[in-house]
């Protein structure tokens, strides 16, 4: 790949990698890449990380202080719950163009991007001048997101195909801590610098800044001259040089070697795929109704609302560690169904608790519905596990993540709506309940052992 690296070409199954220069060098076709030099892949390191980090404070920083916010912009109580099923519509919406970035501009050049619009975003939103401009501004850092979103699966399989669940981890782990970290520090942060709710949402465009650092390396690389263009995720090799390569020419099981020019992945006829989509969309609406609703669920029952604050911290930061060992146990195991088990049986002891005993057991019920959240990275990591070529990431992840962002839209709405209309949280409890049950049974389905690519290939 870059100047002195062997001519060695890498060619890896999700367990066995095998490697083998054939004459000539690496051809041009094939994939996943070698893994780069040391500086490189410390560098790629860095900046999956502080992407990571970036992809969720621009909304739970809004969320510490939407009522300062509904103040500062006279925004009404309507429009402000309509604002937490904006990010997931905006992940649909845009994560479905990213296959298509990605097979133009390279994945890398495409998070480069990404966190540049977060970072405009950010700092652009809360001196845009009235609710458009701040739902606009907005937008414009939830695409930054749901690029990033999509791409980072991808990038991770194409770059350490050999470390897929310690990268999924180290990335999903920098997810929760930049999330509980803008959860916890942006109230307290904007009171420290004068108490202005602007200064507090502006302030995190410098960490989106900062995430472009890493990518600008990486910008400039394309795939070599001949290779086609129409396989998704076509793009991106590993270096500073134009030396990428199609993903969908990856090593086929038996050691032969797929062709390069393929058609594209009919990824909406693999079954396994519509499970993973599934589970992607449930896992997603559970965390958006905690995010939500939760503190609000502790403070009805009596508890008081700093502590509420923190048990919702509390649920948030257990997926920093976790987030990094689920997806280092779950590449280990040939099926991913007994971790989805566990998950939702902490999920559903989690939200029998807050009904029967809420103020009581308050702490023991946001520790399990902090590890129940970590179906996330879960569901990342079989992303990378669910295709067994470059381009099947690409597609699997942009598909997965943009139908299962549009099932998780009504979800917070719901809630808010038989709260409102029940006056209590008995219902809304058995909503979360009762959707963790069909969450657990497509997650089994999702982590079962094989590939789109193969079920596509048998339809």
């Amino acid at each position: 790949m870059m100047g002195g690296m062997a001519r060695e070409e890498t060619r890896t199954s999700m367990s066995t990698p095998i490697r083998r220069t054939p004459p000539g060098g690496p051809a041009a076709g094939d994939g996943p890449h070698p893994s780069p030099r040391a500086w490189t892949a410390r560098l790629l390191m860095a900046g999956i990380v502080l992407a990571a980090l970036n992809l969720r404070p621009a909304i739970t920083s809004l969320g510490a202080l939407l009522e300062e916010v509904r103040d500062g912009l006279g925004m009404s109580a309507g429009l402000a719950g309509l604002l937490t099923s904006v990010p997931p519509l905006c992940f649909a919406v845009f994560g479905i163009t990213a296959p298509r970035l990605a097979r133009r501009f390279g994945p890398a050049a495409v998070v480069c991007a990404g966190m540049a619009a977060i970072a405009a975003g950010l700092a652009i939103r809360p001196y845009a001048g009235g609710t458009a401009g701040f739902v606009a501004a907005s937008a414009l850092a939830l695409m930054g997101i749901a690029v990033s979103n999509v791409l980072m699966p991808v990038i991770v399989k194409r770059h350490f195909p050999d470390r897929v669940g310690s990268m999924t981890g180290l990335y999903s782990m920098a997810l929760a801590l930049g999330t509980s970290t803008a959860a916890a520090v942006t109230v307290p942060m904007t009171d420290a610098l004068g108490g202005s709710w602007r200064t507090g949402l502006a302030v995190w465009a410098g960490l989106a800044a900062a995430a472009l650092l890493p990518w600008l390396p990486f910008v400039r690389q394309r795939r070599e001259p001949g290779t086609r263009a129409g396989g998704a995720g076509a793009g991106a090799g590993a270096g500073a040089e134009n030396t990428a390569r199609t993903a969908s020419a990856a090593a086929a099981p038996g050691g032969t070697e797929e062709p390069t020019a393929r058609p594209p992945l009919p990824i909406t006829r693999s079954r396994t795929a519509w499970a993973l989509a599934v589970f992607f969309g449930l896992q997603a609406t559970a965390a958006y109704i905690t995010m939500g609703w939760m503190a609000q669920i502790f403070r009805d029952a009596g508890v008081p609302a700093a502590t509420a604050g923190l048990l919702l911290a509390v649920t948030m930061v257990m997926g920093v560690p976790l987030s990094f060992v689920i997806p280092r146990l779950a590449t280990r195991l040939p099926r991913q169904g007994p971790i989805v088990v566990v998950l939702g049986v902490c999920g559903l002891a989690g939200y029998a608790g807050l009904y029967l005993a809420p103020a009581a057991g308050a702490w023991v019920w946001a520790l399990l519905l902090g590890i129940s959240n970590c179906a996330f990275p879960l569901a990342l990591t079989m992303v990378g596990m669910r295709a067994r070529t470059g381009a099947g990431v690409v597609r699997l992840s942009a598909f997965a993540q943009s139908t299962g962002y549009l099932i998780s839209i009504p979800g917070p709405l719901l809630v808010g709506v038989l709260y409102q209309h029940s006056g209590g949280w008995g219902l809304p409890l058995a909503l979360m309940a009762a959707l963790m049950i069909p969450q657990t049974v497509v997650g089994v389905l999702a982590g079962r052992d094989r590939t789109v690519e193969d079920e596509t290939a048998a339809r």
